[in-house]
C-alpha cells in the first residue's frame, strides 16, 4: 500500500508538471511538460555520454561513501569509548559538524582543481558527520551494568568493542549510513555540478549553459530515481543486517 501511495503522488506531480506550461502557468521555453521531459529521457538513455555520466557519479559516490563509513565507525568508536576523550573532543566536534561542504568549494579547488577528488573530499568529509556522531550516541548507549560486567570477568578493550559496544551500536550504525548515503549522493551531485568533475552534476550544468532545458530537467529527474534507489537499497541493507532488532520485528509485525 505504501509504495502504491508513492507511485500515485510521482503520477499526480508529473501530470501537474504536465498541466502548469500547458495552460500557461509557467512557459514551457523554462518549464517544459513531464511528456517533453520523459521523451528527453529516452533518447539520452541511448547516448554512451549518458551512462558513463551515471557512471561517473555512482563511483564517486559509492567511493565516498565507503571512506566516510570506515573513518565514522574507526572514529566514533575510538572516541566514544573513552570518555575522557568523548570529552574533551565533543567542543570540537559540534563545531566541525555544522559546516556546509559546500563552503569548502572554494578550498579543495585550490588544493586538487576541478578533479573528482575535490568531489570526493566533500562527499567524505559531508556523509563522515553522519557515521560518527550515530556511532558515538550508539557506543554511549551500552547499558553500564552490561559494560561493568564485561569488565568484572576481565574482558579486554578489544573483546568489550566486539562482544558488548559492537551490537550495541550497530543499530545506530545503520542508520548513520542510511543518513550518509541521502547526503552523500547529494554532495556528489553538488560537487559536479559546480566544480565540474565528471558525471551527471556536469551534464546539468552543460546542458543549463547550452539551453538544452528539456536535457536538463531530464538529467535532474535521473537523480532524483537514484536518489529513490539510494533509499530503497539502504533500507533493504537494514531489514537484512538488522533482522534481529526489536524494532524491525516491530515493524514486520505491523
Amino acid at each position: 500500500m505504501r509504495i502504491l501511495l508513492g507511485v500515485a503522488g510521482l503520477l499526480g506531480f508529473g501530470a501537474l508538471l504536465e498541466l502548469a506550461p500547458r495552460v500557461g502557468l509557467v512557459s514551457d521555453r523554462y518549464a517544459p511538460p513531464t511528456s517533453t521531459i520523459l521523451v528527453t529521457l529516452a533518447q539520452r538513455t541511448g547516448e554512451s555520454r549518458f551512462w558513463l555520466a551515471v557512471a561517473d557519479t555512482l563511483r564517486t559516490w559509492l567511493l565516498g561513501l565507503l571512506i566516510a563509513v570506515a573513518l565514522g565507525v574507526a572514529v566514533g568508536i575510538a572516541l566514544g569509548t573513552v570518555p575522557v576523550v568523548r570529552r574533551a573532543t565533543a567542543s570540537t566536534v559540534e563545531f566541525l559538524r555544522p559546516i556546509p561542504s559546500v563552503a569548502l568549494i572554494p578550498l579543495v579547488v585550490v588544493l586538487y582543481g576541478s578533479t573528482v577528488t575535490s568531489t570526493l573530499v566533500l562527499v567524505v568529509y559531508a556523509a563522515f558527520w553522519q557515521v560518527l556522531v550515530q556511532v558515538m550516541h550508539g557506543v554511549a548507549d551500552v547499558d553500564p551494568v552490561a559494560r561493568d560486567t564485561a569488565r568484572t570477568y576481565g574482558l579486554g578493550r578489544l573483546a568489550r568493542v566486539r562482544y558488548l559496544v559492537w551490537p550495541t551500536a550497530l543499530p545506530y550504525v545503520v542508520t548513520g549510513v542510511r543518513l550518509a548515503a541521502t547526503v552523500a549522493l547529494i554532495l556528489t551531485i553538488t560537487g559536479e555540478l559546480v566544480i565540474g568533475s565528471p558525471g551527471l552534476g556536469q551534464e546539468i550544468a552543460t546542458a543549463r549553459t547550452s539551453g538544452a532545458v528539456p536535457a536538463m530537467y531530464a538529467l535532474t529527474v535521473v537523480t532524483g530515481l537514484l536518489g529513490v534507489l539510494a533509499n530503497v537499497a539502504t533500507r533493504a541493507a537494514e531489514r537484512r543486517v538488522l533482522h534481529w532488532h526489536p524494532s524491525l520485528r516491530a515493524e514486520v509485525a505491523a
